[in-house]
């Protein structure tokens, strides 16, 4: 289906502000962006977001592979959680890649009637970013809508942006996420069959099946609360290969402390509150089992310390 056919099939029942983007996390940047479209539709408009499922760099340079922060489906149901009231999801294709700014910006205001438009500080629409403030403004004079920007927020003196809450994962420092993304990194995948190491050393893990295409904190254990049916359950998380086992696969294990209810089919979310340590090989079982051990109780001791009550993205 063409993404007019799908702004089209979006029928809203009255006028709308948009705003266009991706919004990968759906950050505290994207939050104050979102708050703007809020306020400027008030109780006349509906508040509009057209956000896509793949980020445009992976049909501008081919064979590109972006992490994500966040899948498609959890994006729409942050953004929605902002008081968005109409959210439309497009795939960015071959065939948007070339749709010029002013074709564009027609179709938004035929489709989705739109009578605003709320663009993000680095904001471009179109083929070649052709859409600049100043040229969806003179559409506007067009087509009937208006059009402006919304500063970048800053925290610490450095715009919010996806790629510093990506940086920060990668190098394990979860601890420093929830400033940036308004709630603790969370990961959501369902346990599947593993190799039941764990349960032979007395520590039975989850293993997570989580997407491919999400960005995983770096390789470590960290103190993590672990949402299981809607209840928040203190967890110690590793991220790895295993190396005391000279394994390769890249594996997210779950740890749920006080708890032996079978897991085996279940959706857990996984909310990172700190790294405890990095990644270690041991010299053999007697050394793992006291490090895990160890690794149990310094979960125990930052999540007893945690007040946070986050969203959770179940």
């Amino acid at each position: 289906m063409s993404f007019r056919q799908l702004l089209a099939n979006a029928a809203p029942s009255k006028g709308t502000i948009v705003t266009v983007g991706v919004f990968d996390g759906v950050h505290e940047g994207h939050r104050h962006l979102l708050r703007k479209v809020v306020e400027s539709a008030g109780s006349e408009y509906i508040p509009t977001v057209v956000t896509f499922s793949n980020r445009p760099i992976t049909v501008l340079r081919p064979g590109t592979e972006p992490s994500y922060l966040t899948t498609p489906e959890q994006r729409i149901e942050l953004i929605k959680r902002q008081g968005i009231e109409l959210v439309v999801c497009l795939e960015f294709t071959q065939e948007l890649a070339e749709v010029s700014a002013a074709d564009f910006a027609e179709s938004l205001a035929e489709s989705l009637n739109m009578k605003g438009l709320v663009m993000g500080p680095d904001s471009a629409l179109g083929k070649d970013r052709q859409g600049d403030l100043a040229f969806m403004q003179k559409q506007g004079e067009r087509l009937g809508f208006w059009a402006q920007t919304v500063e970048a927020l800053e925290i610490d003196g450095k715009p919010v942006k996806s790629r510093r809450i990506r940086s920060a994962l990668t190098d394990g420092d979860v601890a420093g996420c929830p400033e940036l993304l308004g709630r603790n990194h969370t990961l959501s995948g369902v346990v599947v069959l593993g190799d039941q190491r764990g349960r032979t050393l007395g520590f039975p893990t989850a293993n997570l099946d989580i997407d491919s295409n999400l960005l995983l904190p770096g390789d470590g254990i960290y103190a993590t609360w672990a949402v299981i049916d809607g209840t928040r359950h203190q967890s110690a998380t590793s991220i790895g290969i295993r190396p005391t086992f000279d394994l390769t696969q890249r594996l997210v294990e779950v740890f749920v402390m006080d708890f032996s209810a079978d897991l085996y089919g279940k959706t857990v979310d996984v909310e990172f509150i700190k790294k405890v340590r990095d990644q270690e090989k041991f010299d053999g079982l007697d050394a793992l089992v006291k490090q895990i051990n160890q690794d149990v109780d310094d979960c125990r001791q930052v999540l007893d310390q945690d007040r946070s009550h986050p969203e959770s993205l179940g």
